[in-house]
This record gives C-alpha cells, structure tokens and sequence, in this order.
C-alpha cells in the first residue's frame, strides 16, 4: 500500500474511533444525567406524597387519595408485605401497569424499569398505614419523552459522525498530498536521476521551512556530495592514469634496458636504477596527493583552535631547514599572534609553499609573520602574470623541463588551495618573472 493511501486510511479511521468515543460518551454521560434527573424528581415527589398520604389516609379513602396524586402517566400502589398486586390506580394511559406483579420492599427503592419494552422511573417509599402497618407507596411513572430526546440525541450524533466523514476525508487527502507531494518528487528526482544518468535536484523554492523543506536540503545536499565525489573520482581516475604513465613507461624502459645490458655495463645499471628509485619515489607521493584530493573536505576531520602563528611557523621552518639545508629568515611583528586554524592542516600548507621556494629558488628564503597573514618569499625564477591563474590548475607546471627534474606532479599548489579553502584560509600570489615569488595567507 502507497503512503498516501496509508495516510488517508490511518488518518480517517484514527479521526472517526476519535470521533465515534468521543460521540458514545457524550451519548452515555447525557443520558446518564437525564435518567438519574428523572429518579431524583421521582424520589422528591414521592416522598411528598408519602407525606400527604399517611396525613390524610384516615380522612379519605385509599383509592380517592391515590387517585389526587396519580401521575399524568404512569402508576401509583400501595403494596402491604402480605398482598401481592395490592390498591393500584393507573391512568388512562397506562393500564397495563396494573398487571406488573408488585414487590414489598423493606426500605427505599428507586431504579430505572423496562416493562412491556417501555422504560418507567420506579420509587418505593415506606409509609404507616390506617392500621399501623409498614406499607410501600410506589409511584410507576413513564419516561417515554426522555427516551424520545436521548432518541433525537442518537440521530443528532450519528449525524453529525456521517458529516463530519466528509471534511475529513478532504483535510487527509490534502494531509497526504503535503506530506506525500515532496517524498514522490524526491523518487521522482531519484528515477530521472537513474535513468538518465545526471544529477538533478529538487525544486524548493517558496516552500516554508519544515521537516519536509529540510528533507528535500538534505537530499539536495546528499546529491551535492555525491556528484563532488563521483567527479572527484572520475578526475582521479583521469589524473592518475594520465601522470603515471610517464613514469611507468620510463620505469619499463629502464627494466627492459636492464634486462638487455645491465650486466653489461655497470653505469647503465647504476643510471637505470636511479632513474627507476626516482620515478616510484615520484608515484608514491603522487598517488598520496591524488588520494587526498579525491576525498571530500568534510572527509578531512578539520580541528581548528586558536594557535600561536609564531611558534607553528618557527616550528615547521625548523623541520624543514634540517631536512633540506636551506637557510629560511624570519621576521614577526608580534612575539604573539594568534589565529583559529587547523595545525596540522597549516603545517601542511606551509611545506607545500616553502618547497615550492626551495624548488624554484637558490637563494634564501623570508618568511613575514603579521597579525592576519603569513608570507613566504623566494627570489626565484618568478611565475609570468598569465599563468598565474592557472597556478592552481591540477597537473600545471609553469616550468615542465624544471618541474619534472625537481621531480614535482604539479598538484602541490592544486592540494593547497583545497587545504586553504577547508581551513578558511585565503591565498593570494604575487610574482614578478626573473624576480621572485609571494605567497600570502590571510587568515579569517
């Protein structure tokens, strides 16, 4: 069964069970104040005729008596313990009360009596009689006109069940339609998107912001993560089998070459296997580089914390000058400053920008710590203003003779800008050809 069809269907039976409880027991509670209003005013009126009969009961006959307080209709009797119908006077409409067997009860008696499928107030009160005896007056009174209004009550409330069906069966249709309407275009969305191979999202515009809004975001979301990676990996797989096939084919040169004359001639092997240590070394961290920017930022685990940018620099300066030798200056205007970074991430990215000055440049390197930025400078062979902005581009090299030596894959500056944008870090890059190179990180 669809959901649309199992909203309707809970909503309405759940609706009319409610409706229906809710009808019996308005039902049951008015006629249960109606019945015992009824006894009430029976007991009251009974007790005073109680009163006015054991008055008068030497003054004037029994059945005159009975007969001034007969009700309109219905029953009054005098019943002793020893007689079985005893004195009775009914009206005109109620003869056939006279044929109830009657019953002697020792005290007071009052219910609610079907007799002959009519329903009657019963009362019985205990009276001194002419003789001094203990007799039962008991009055027999019809509450027709009381079943007719509880009769009247009964239609009213199946009614008012039959007609209140209709609106709801419209409020849960149109329930079903809002909570089913975005669950069908999100399937919808999913069939088109499986059938047609692209990804698509859904339409929310003008809709307020509810479960179901932030249903289809999240939805919208999921396909946002999964077209960044399923494109992440088809550029992985693209970078990958395009940058290492030059070193596998100069690694199966130098094997073959190997095979032919290594044995022959020593500097041939000592220069094949060099050539081949150098090229695995390059794919090693190609392939780490190419792993990491296959992966989503929110794959990466980002802890930023406020950190002391002096001591990260210094500290990561430190590990590199010993493990290339290179002298580094630095200069900070504040023994102190402080930013919200990921350390890790930051270490990273200066390694990536202090190589690159180590690659392109043989003199110093400067290192300027502000109160909002990093800048490291190298007096190297510059960048042309035109490349510049494809310095980011995967797999571009300004220099490929110079770059391929250096044994670099041209994705160093492609991973620091997606290191920078996933630790809010801008970058900004100022080169002059033949002069040297700046890189700037601003921090938010």
């Amino acid at each position: 069964m669809r959901l649309r069809k199992k909203i309707n269907l809970y909503t309405t039976v759940l609706f009319i069970f409610l409706l229906l409880l809710m009808n019996v027991s308005i039902y049951l509670i008015f006629s249960n104040l109606m019945k015992t209003n009824e006894i009430e005013r029976a007991e009251a009126e009974t007790a005073k005729i109680a009163v006015d009969v054991s008055e008068n009961v030497n003054r004037i006959t029994p059945s005159d008596l009975l007969r001034a307080y007969l009700p309109i209709d219905g029953m009054i009797k005098i019943v002793k313990e020893d007689q079985g119908k005893g004195t009775a006077v009914t009206s005109d409409t109620e003869k056939e009360l006279s044929k109830r067997e009657g019953h002697f009860y020792p005290g007071e008696q009052s219910e609610i009596i079907t007799f002959q499928q009519e329903k009657y107030v019963f009362v019985s009160h205990p009276i001194i009689w002419t003789d001094g005896t203990i007799v039962n007056l008991q009055i027999t009174k019809s509450i027709q006109a009381t079943e007719d209004m509880l009769a009247v009550l009964r239609i009213v409330l199946m009614a008012v069940t039959v007609i209140a069906m209709i609106p709801v069966l419209i409020s849960t249709t149109i329930l079903s339609n809002i909570i089913a309407g975005p669950i069908r275009s999100m399937i919808e969305t999913m069939k088109e998107i499986q059938t047609s191979g692209q990804f698509k999202r859904m339409n929310l515009e003008g809709k307020s912001k509810d479960e179901l809004v932030e249903m289809g975001d999240t939805f919208n979301h999921m396909i946002d993560l999964l077209q960044t990676n399923f494109e992440k990996q088809e550029q992985f797989v693209s970078n990958a089998s395009h940058e290492l096939k030059t070193p596998l084919t100069i690694i199966e040169s130098y094997a073959n070459l190997l095979k032919r004359r290594g044995l022959e001639r020593p500097d041939l092997f000592h220069e094949s296997v060099e050539a081949i240590h150098s090229e695995a070394i390059r794919m090693r961290e190609m392939t780490e580089q190419l792993l990491l920017l296959a992966k989503h930022q929110e794959q990466w685990n980002i802890e930023k914390e406020i950190v002391n940018l002096n001591e990260i620099t210094t500290e990561s300066i430190k590990v590199f000058q010993k493990a290339y030798h290179r002298k580094v200056e630095i200069h900070s205007s504040d023994d102190t400053i402080e930013a919200t970074t990921d350390i890790q991430k930051l270490k990273q990215l200066l390694f990536i920008f202090l190589d690159n000055a180590r690659k392109y440049s043989d003199d110093d390197i400067s290192v300027h710590i502000g109160k909002t930025f990093i800048r490291i400078e190298d007096r190297g062979i510059g960048i042309p203003k035109a490349e510049l902005p494809k310095v980011f581009d995967r797999f571009y090299r300004v220099d490929k003779a110079r770059t391929r030596k250096q044994g670099g894959s041209g994705l160093g500056l492609s991973m620091a800008k997606e290191i920078s944008d996933a630790i809010g870090v801008r970058i900004d890059i100022e080169s002059v050809e033949g002069i040297g190179t700046k890189v700037t990180l601003f921090f938010e």
